[in-house]
């Protein structure tokens, strides 16, 4: 789920109840968030997107990169509240940004920084 969604989709994966983070990313988008996640206690579980095989079949754009989603264990996890309530740690322990969140800046900030986030510009 993108910061910019109130969509909270569910599933369950080997019968544990799971909450999806962010859908149809590569791999290196799976590899950041995972880092985050992990380093902040979340159990987590990656799968390769099925649709977007089928998606890829059905159109005649060239796609070599695989598409995945992943999820966490905690059915209660929101990144939308997580990361706007500054509750996620970066790997270097400082707090995680949207900015930070969505890779156009290349740290978090510390505690009592000014996070201006409304002045974000996406690349």
């Amino acid at each position: 789920m993108p910061l910019n969604s109130g969509i909270h989709k569910e599933k369950e994966i080997d019968g544990i109840l799971c909450r999806l983070v962010e859908e149809r990313i590569s791999k290196n988008r799976v590899d950041f968030i995972k880092k985050i996640l992990e380093h902040n206690n979340f159990k987590v579980i990656i799968e390769e997107n099925v649709t977007s095989k089928i998606d890829d079949a059905n159109s005649l754009a060239d796609v070599s990169e695989k598409k995945y989603n992943i999820w966490v264990t905690d059915v209660l996890f929101n990144p939308v509240i997580y990361v706007y309530e500054l509750r996620l740690k970066t790997l270097t322990n400082r707090i995680v940004t949207p900015g930070y969140w969505l890779q156009v800046e290349e740290d978090g900030i510390e505690k009592g920084e000014e996070d201006k986030y409304w002045e974000l510009k996406l690349k």
